[in-house]
């Protein structure tokens, strides 16, 4: 394991429908990656100013995303399983690999290419699933969603403020986080740039084979709302970002120590 604009959109005369759902999609997940690198290092910064313990400092780090670890080695090991791939044991425990620190691992088969990179792929295809299950059924961001789609700005906040009294709606937004900021595959999963890419080319092929088929409605009401999950995500994680930022400018003066990123 390794580290959003409002959006608006509409059907362009330019482009199918499904075409420019997935344009959006692809936009709206970029800021979401950098928020993700971000948040893994600065969340390692603040266990070390915590602790000052390197080691102690890796569970630490390890610990408030471990509900995303977890989702992250069971869809690894289930994509194997269901390609036929031998996989071994799942273990969560995490581990500094050079000057790195994995926060969990699943053995797999060695294999080909295309069974390699499917695999590698399953935690941001399980990820998207879950984060539009969370946005849904859990925090109800139904409304929102349909505001952030239409670009309602006074709609978008009315439906922001029903979310937050959502039953249990804090704990299915760190859930929302700790998904979100485990679900891209590590370096270890063929690195994650072009798996990241693999899975946008995949669902642009989709969009090309159906055009504007029976199936392209739903792919495109399914990109669109991956697009409006992204946009959504991103902001449930901001309020976990000043408070990472918050915790760790409040160590640094108690501690007398900076934390300096490379």
């Amino acid at each position: 394991m390794t580290p959003s604009p409002l959006l608006r959109f509409s059907a362009s005369p330019l482009l199918p429908l499904s075409a420019s759902s997935f344009i959006w999609f692809a936009v709206a997940l970029v800021p979401l990656l950098l928020l993700e690198r971000w948040i893994h290092r600065h969340l390692q910064g603040v266990a070390l100013l915590l602790v000052n313990d390197p080691e102690v400092a890796v569970w630490l780090y390890a610990l408030p995303l471990l509900p995303g670890v977890v989702l992250h080695e069971v869809s690894h090991a289930l994509a194997g399983r269901l390609l036929g791939v031998r996989v071994g044991r799942i273990s969560l425990r995490p581990a500094r690999t050079g000057g790195r620190i994995q926060l969990g691992f699943v053995p797999v088969e060695r294999t080909g290419p295309v069974r390699t990179a499917l695999i590698g792929l399953a935690p941001l295809l399980v990820g998207c699933l879950a984060l539009l299950l969370i946005g849904f059924w859990g925090l109800r961001l139904g409304p929102a969603g349909q505001a952030l789609a239409a670009g309602d700005g006074a709609a978008l906040v009315t439906g922001l403020r029903e979310a937050l009294h959502a039953p249990d709606a804090w704990v299915w937004a760190y859930l929302a986080f700790a998904v979100a900021n485990t679900m891209l595959p590590s370096r270890s999963d063929m690195r994650a740039w072009p798996v990241v890419l693999l899975f946008l080319l995949l669902a642009a092929l989709a969009v090309g084979v159906l055009g504007e088929g029976l199936a392209a409605g739903p792919l495109s009401s399914a990109l669109r709302w991956l697009a409006v999950a992204c946009g959504l995500t991103a902001l449930v994680d901001l309020p976990f970002v000043l408070l990472i930022l918050g915790a760790e400018k409040g160590l640094e003066r108690a501690r007398g120590m900076r934390v300096e990123y490379r």
